[in-house]
């Protein structure tokens, strides 16, 4: 066992032996940004104040030879040697934000359908406690005990009394996990889920407008997320723009239809980049976003999708005026995801999904 201080706040985490610094301050609540949780995103990068600790093997790419001797490690692979470690993170009044996440909870397959040719929807039902997370966050899904590889995968929806979760799983070429879903998972069995993880959950206190960007299934934590605003009453006008492809490749368009009905401040609208768009929008989120937006030095902004069109996401939405405090992104990590030729709209996936 060893003890965690977070600097400057002064607040302490237990970290049992064998665990990462990452698993320990996801237990106590506390919203380390992660991605990968493989050592190749550099996105839990941290600088280490005290202590010595085992980094594991991590990409030079994610943390550099003079980053490590600087101190900085990355907390998804950092396990501590000694009974304290110190780290710089957060501010003064840093706060839990985070559900512990679970490991290996049992759910039953309920229901599995096709949205799009590549993609697959599971409702999942608890066959304990339903598991609490925030709308955004995600869970690993596979059977280690078949081989199949636990994955990332968004939940889409936002917390229900029953605990159900529904996942959007694309199948990826030569992917063991989602050829898995795809193929064998059959409704009424049983599988492990372990999570809730990640950071992609915004901040219910905001009140300002909010721009959300997906692409394939980037756009399930974006419906978890909004879903939750809609449930919530949220007041301030909520536009999704969603990229895809073609028109085959867009899903959850009764749902959106629904929610544009139902609640005055929401709209989507849909831009097309190999076919012409049926709205009017034809090409990617660059070229389209200033035709939406003058302005938006006022709003939020939700990103998800492919690293590529995260990143050009957030290129365009900081060339019409949006602040990078006011952005959040959820795109896996190359190291997670095959080599395809059209990166803007690869549907978000592990390495061998």
């Amino acid at each position: 066992m060893a003890i965690i201080t977070i600097q400057p706040s002064g607040r302490t985490v237990e970290c049992a032996s064998g665990d990462t610094v990452l698993t320990a301050l996801e237990r106590a609540g506390y919203a380390l940004p992660n991605n990968c949780r493989a050592g190749a995103c550099g996105e839990c990068k941290v600088k280490v104040l005290a202590g010595s600790f085992d980094q594991g093997t991590v990409l030079d790419m994610a943390l550099t030879a003079d980053e490590r001797a600087q101190g900085y490690g990355l907390m998804c692979m950092a396990k501590p040697l000694e009974g304290s470690l110190e780290i710089e993170w957060g501010a003064a009044d840093a706060r839990p934000k985070l559900f512990p996440p679970r490991e290996n909870a049992l759910f039953v397959v309920t229901d599995k359908r096709p949205l799009t040719p590549r993609v697959a929807e599971l409702r999942l039902r608890p066959l304990g406690k339903p598991l609490r997370y925030w709308p955004g966050q995600y869970v690993m899904l596979g059977d280690p005990g078949a081989g199949i590889a636990p994955r990332a995968y968004s939940i889409s929806n936002a917390p229900r009394p029953d605990g159900e979760l529904v996942l959007q799983i694309a199948r990826m070429e030569g992917g063991a996990t989602s050829s898995w879903v795809h193929g064998a998972l059959m409704p009424g069995d049983s599988v492990k889920l372990s999570g809730p993880y990640g950071t992609f959950i915004g901040d219910p206190a905001v009140d300002a407008p909010v721009l959300c960007l997906a692409a394939g299934t980037g756009l399930a934590p974006i419906l978890a997320l909004t879903e939750a605003a809609m449930r919530r009453g949220f007041r301030q006008p909520v536009m999704l723009v969603i990229s895809a492809r073609t028109r085959a490749d867009v899903y959850g368009l009764g749902m959106l239809a629904w929610w544009r009905a139902k609640h005055r401040k929401f709209d989507y609208r849909i831009a097309l980049t190999r076919e012409a768009g049926g709205d009017g929008l034809s090409g990617r989120i660059g070229e389209v976003l200033p035709a939406i937006f003058a302005d938006l030095s006022r709003h939020t902004v939700f990103a998800a999708g492919s690293p590529g069109f995260v990143a050009s996401s957030v290129e365009a939405a900081l060339r019409q005026g949006a602040t990078p405090e006011a952005i959040f992104t959820e795109g896996f990590n190359a190291r997670q995801r095959p080599t395809v030729v059209d990166d803007e709209h690869l549907l978000p996936g592990a390495e061998a999904s």
